[in-house]
């Protein structure tokens, strides 16, 4: 007799979600199909309704839960007086730690990617829910670095560029790589990137770097 237990309600789900989202990542929404999605996961087809709607929802659930999976942190909070330049280098940090990390499955950025390039309705919902909180966080960082006259389009440029050069060193890491060699690129680190991120992103606010390079972990 089998003593192994009986999968959860949550456990069924979460098995759904991450086989949907890996055959979603390598195939895309219209190519995958429902049956291949349950055969693989090793359930039944009408567990996708029961969980999700149906595969436009799992598709949805699948893309929140890739991103879920490596950017789960809380909105950053700081002590009173903190100087924006370090809101600032932080806030770089976290997000390059988080998008340089290899050690989840690669379908999860895969499927980010695939998302960001080709949208859809998934893509809507997981701005809302996930990137706009860090967006907003990141708007009132910038806030604080520009005069506070500064119209809102200067203003979300500016956060935009900055987000740009951190997604650069993930979404085109490859034509990096065949730019400057492997081993060039591979001696980045994120402290240096976030360095070099955050002194651009001053210099070009005419604002100076007052802090201390970030050192490497050993």
């Amino acid at each position: 007799m089998s003593t192994t237990p009986p999968l959860t309600t949550d456990d069924a789900r979460t098995r759904l979600l991450e086989t949907a989202g890996e055959i979603f990542a390598e195939k895309g929404f219209t190519a995958a199909t429902v049956r291949e999605i349950c055969s693989a996961a090793g359930a039944n087809v009408a567990s996708v309704n029961y969980y999700f709607g149906d595969k436009q929802g799992l598709y949805i659930e699948a893309v929140k839960h890739a991103h879920g999976c490596r950017f789960n942190d809380p909105p950053p909070q700081w002590p009173e007086g903190t100087p924006p330049e370090q809101k600032l280098r932080d806030f770089v940090f976290n997000m390059l730690t988080h998008l340089l990390d290899k050690s989840g499955p690669p379908w999860n950025v895969k499927l980010i990617m695939r998302e960001m390039i080709e949208p859809s309705e998934a893509c809507r919902a997981l701005t809302e829910e996930k990137i706009r909180p860090m967006a907003m966080v990141l708007m009132s960082i910038v806030r604080e670095l520009l005069p506070t006259d500064t119209p809102l389009p200067k203003l979300q440029m500016t956060a935009f560029s900055i987000i740009g050069q951190c997604l650069f060193y993930r979404t085109q890491e490859h034509i990096a790589r065949y730019l400057i060699g492997a081993e060039a690129f591979n001696a980045f680190t994120i402290p240096q990137l976030t360095d070099h991120i955050v002194s651009l992103s001053l210099a070009a606010l005419g604002r100076p770097s007052p802090l201390a390079p970030q050192k490497d972990v050993p």
